[in-house]
């Protein structure tokens, strides 16, 4: 016994919208107060190094 299927876009009456989509134009970039691209290699090893140190406090206190 065969059973056929098909797969039509207007599936029972519903409408399938597509996504919202414009050129990069209508967003026109905003300037940082600070962007960690433009931090010295020292500084991003030392802000890595925070990020990692409060990381692992948070998993840590969640052992404990």
């Amino acid at each position: 016994m065969a059973h056929t299927h098909t797969h039509d876009h207007h599936h029972h009456g519903q409408a399938h919208p597509h996504g919202h989509s414009h050129g990069p134009s209508a967003h026109p970039a905003q300037a940082a107060p600070w962007s960690i691209l433009r931090m010295p290699v020292p500084a991003r090893l030392a802000a890595a190094l925070a990020v990692a140190a409060c990381l692992w406090g948070v998993v840590w206190l969640a052992m404990r």
